[in-house]
C-alpha cells in the first residue's frame, strides 16, 4: 500500500463515512489526490460506501503500532542542578509531570503497552508500573554508556515502537494508532544551527544528518521504528555494542553510521509543538514559573544562603563532574557561585565536618577564599566562581614553585583537623578488598610489597611531623584568575597526615619528570633538601604510587576500566620505592 492510500484508509478508520471533502481537510491531501485512493481503495475491498470492510481492517494491520519505548536513564547533566534531585523526566512543567504527560498521549492514541527503561535514579520511576501500568526495564550501564544501551535492554521489544524521550513536552499529542512507516521528527532552524540537522532524498527518506548547518530540518522529540527498521537495527546493534568505541555513542550515531541500510523518513512539525529543554533558562522561558514552584532543596538552600530570590538564579549550567560530587555554575544578581552537590555514598567517604574546618582555614590562609557556605551534615556547598579561570602547568617551573609555596604555607598553618590520612594504610585496606575477591598472584606482587612494608618502617623511624595536608594536591585542584592569583580547591580529602603526603600526590598525579620531582622539592623547602627530606619524600612518591595501584587493581577486579592510569601508579610505586630505599639502606 502506498502512502496516499494508507493515510485516506487510515483517516477513514478514524471517521467513518466522512466526505472526500472532510477526509481532504484532515489528511492535508488534495481533493483529487483522496477521491484518486477511494477509487483504488474500494476498488481493492479495502472501503466500501466510506467505511472500513474487514479486508481494510486486515490491510491496515501490519501498520498498527504494538508498543512505545520511553528512555528515562539518563542522568541529565546540561541540567545541573535540579537533575542532581530528581530525574529530568520528573519535572512539573505547567503544570504536570513530563513522564505522565507524555504516558498519558500514548494511551490516549490507544498505545498501552508502554516500557520506561531507566537507570539514574531509578526508583524515582518505580511508581508509574501502578499508577500507569507501564513496564519498567533498568538500564545498569547507564553511566558508562550512552542511550544505545537503554535500547539493547529492550531489544526484543522493538518492532512497531515509539520511541520517546522522557522529558520531552510535547504540546499536541502527537501519537497514532497506525503509522506508515519508521520516521525521526522534526523541527525547523532558521539561520545557523547547531542541531542535528536532516538532509533528504525521494520520498522524505533521510539520507544524511550532520551535526550543524543553516536553515535546516533538524532532529527533535520522539522517533517510529517500524518493524522493518527494528529488524536491521537490532542486528546492527548487537555487532555494535561490545565495541570500546561505541560506548559513548547514541543510538542515533549508530543509525547515522548504517544509514543506508536502514530506511527512515522525516516527520516535520510547526516550530513550538515538540519541547526539548537543555537548560535551566530555556525551561523556564517556556515555564515562566518553573523556578517559583519548583520542589527543589538546592535552590532552597541558595535562597537562605544568599539571601537572595529564587527568580533571581539564572546562568545555571554544569561544571566538570568529578569522581565524588556534581557542580554547577549559577548567578544572582550580586555575582557568579559554583554549588557543589554530594555524590551518591560520599557520607561514607568524606568527613564533612573535616572538610568544613579545612575550608575555613584555607580561607583564612587565602589559599581558598572562594568558600562561603557548606552544610557538613548534607554536603553541599557553595562557593564563588572564578570567571576565565585556567589552571596550573606543572611542568612550567615557576607555576610549580607557586603551587608549592602554598603547599608549604598549609602545613605550617597549626591547623588541626579530625580526619586523618595514611597512604600505607589505605593500601592495606585496598590489598584486604583485593584479596576478598582471590589471591594476587601478579608476578613481583609479593616481592614489591614486602619492600613496601620495608619502606614503611623507614618512613616511621623518621618522625616526621603530622599536620594538615590537602591529600589531593595536583593541578587539577588548583585554578589561577585572571590577575594571576592562584586558589587550591576541593578540600575533601583534607587530614591530619604526614607533610610529604601532598608532596608524593603532586609528583604521581602531575607525572613529574625525575628532574621536575627534584625541583619541585627543593621549591617546597625554599632550599636545597636534605639527604633524609629526599629519601622521605620519595619514599611518599612510592607510597602514593603503591596505594593507587592497589585501588586502580582493586576498580579493575570490580569491573570498572581505570586505564593508563594503572601502569602509572605502579611505574611511579616502583620507580620511587627502589631510589627510597637505596637511600634509607645506605643509613643517609
Amino acid at each position: 500500500m502506498n502512502k496516499r492510500n494508507f493515510t485516506v484508509l487510515y483517516d477513514y478508520l478514524k471517521h467513518p463515512y466522512a466526505s472526500q471533502r472532510e477526509v481532504a481537510e484532515h489528511t492535508g491531501l488534495s481533493l483529487g489526490s483522496v477521491n484518486a485512493a477511494n477509487k483504488e481503495l474500494t476498488n481493492e475491498g479495502f472501503l466500501a460506501s466510506d467505511s472500513l470492510t474487514d479486508n481494510g481492517y486486515e490491510a491496515l494491520h501490519p501498520y498498527k503500532v504494538e508498543n512505545a519505548v520511553i528512555l528515562a536513564a539518563g542522568l541529565s547533566s546540561r541540567f545541573a542542578p535540579i537533575s542532581y534531585e530528581k530525574p529530568k523526566g520528573l519535572l512539573k512543567v505547567r503544570g504536570e509531570i513530563l513522564i505522565e504527560r507524555q504516558i498519558r498521549q500514548l494511551q490516549d492514541a490507544g498505545i498501552t503497552n508502554i516500557t520506561v527503561v531507566v537507570g539514574y535514579k531509578k526508583e524515582y520511576f518505580f511508581y508509574l508500573e501502578s499508577k500507569f501500568g507501564v513496564s519498567i526495564v533498568v538500564n545498569n550501564e547507564y553511566a558508562s554508556k550512552n542511550n544505545h544501551a537503554s535500547l539493547m535492554c529492550v531489544k526484543e521489544r522493538l518492532g512497531n515502537t515509539y520511541i520517546c524521550s522522557s522529558d520531552d513536552y510535547l504540546l499536541n499529542n502527537p501519537f497514532e494508532a497506525y503509522v506508515w512507516k519508521a520516521f525521526y521528527s522534526a523541527q525547523y532552524a532558521e539561520g545557523t544551527t547547531k542541531e542535528w540537522c536532516i538532509q533528504t532524498g525521494a520520498m522524505d527518506r533521510i539520507t544524511n544528518v550532520t551535526i550543524g548547518g543553516s536553515d535546516a530540518w533538524y532532529m527533535l522529540g520522539h522517533v517510529y521504528f517500524d518493524k522493518a527498521f527494528s529488524h536491521v537495527f537490532r542486528q546492527i546493534l548487537e555487532v555494535e555494542y561490545g565495541k570500546p568505541e561505541t560506548a559513548d555513542k547514541l543510538w542515533e550515531d549508530l543509525y547515522i553510521k548504517h544509514i543506508k541500510e536502514l530506511d527512515m523518513v522525516i516527520k516535520k512539525y510547526p516550530e513550538g509543538e515538540i519541547n526539548e529543554f537543555d537548560s535551566l533558562d530555556e525551561l523556564r522561558a517556556f515555564d515562566p514559573h518553573f523556578i517559583e514552584n519548583v520542589d527543589s532543596d538546592i535552590f532552597d538552600n541558595i535562597e537562605q544562603v544568599l539571601g537572595c530570590s529564587k527568580s533571581e538564579i539564572h546562568d545555571v549550567y554544569p561544571l566538570k563532574q568529578g569522581l565524588t560530587n556534581l557542580s554547577c555554575h549559577f548567578r544572582t544578581n550580586d555575582g557568579e557561585y559554583v554549588y557543589r552537590h554530594p555524590g551518591v555514598g560520599t557520607e561514607l567517604l568524606i568527613n564533612r565536618n573535616g572538610e568544613v574546618t579545612a575550608l575555613k582555614k584555607a580561607k583564612e590562609l587565602g589559599l581558598d577564599d572562594t568558600f562561603i557556605h557548606e552544610d557538613p551534615k548534607r554536603g553541599w556547598k557553595i562557593s564563588k566562581f572564578v570567571p576565565n579561570a585556567k589552571q596550573p602547568d606543572p611542568h612550567d617551573a615557576a607555576q610549580m614553585d607557586r603551587m608549592m609555596q602554598m603547599c608549604r604555607s598549609l602545613h605550617e598553618s597549626g591547623a588541626d583537623v579530625e580526619t586523618k590520612f595514611d597512604f600505607y594504610v589505605e593500601a592495606k585496606r585496598y590489598e584486604s578488598l583485593l584479596l576478598e575477591k582471590g589471591p594476587i598472584d601478579i608476578p613481583g606482587y609479593k616481592e614489591m610489597a614486602a619492600e613496601i612494608d620495608e619502606l614503611e618502617r623507614f618512613v616511621q623511624a623518621d618522625n616526621a611531623p603530622k599536620c594538615l595536608c590537602h591529600n589531593d594536591f595536583f593541578y587539577l585542584n588548583f585554578l589561577i584568575d585572571e590577575k594571576d592569583k592562584y586558589y587550591l580547591i576541593d578540600w575533601e580529602y583534607a587530614g591530619m597526615s604526614d607533610y610529604a603526603n601532598d608532596f608524593g600526590t603532586c609528583s604521581v598525579c602531575c607525572e613529574l619528570s625525575e628532574n621536575e620531582v627534584d625541583r619541585a622539592l627543593d621549591a617546597y623547602f625554599g632550599r636545597k633538601a636534605t639527604n633524609n627530606e629526599v629519601a622521605h619524600n620519595y619514599a611518599h612518591i612510592a607510597l602514593a604510587g603503591w596505594c593507587w595501584y592497589l585501588w586502580a587493581l582493586l576498580k579493575e577486579a570490580e569491573g570498572d576500566f581505570v586505564g593508563e592510569w594503572l601502569y602509572i601508579y605502579f611505574n611511579y610505586g616502583a620507580k620511587y620505592l627502589k631510589k627510597a630505599l637505596e637511600i634509607y639502606r645506605k643509613g643517609m
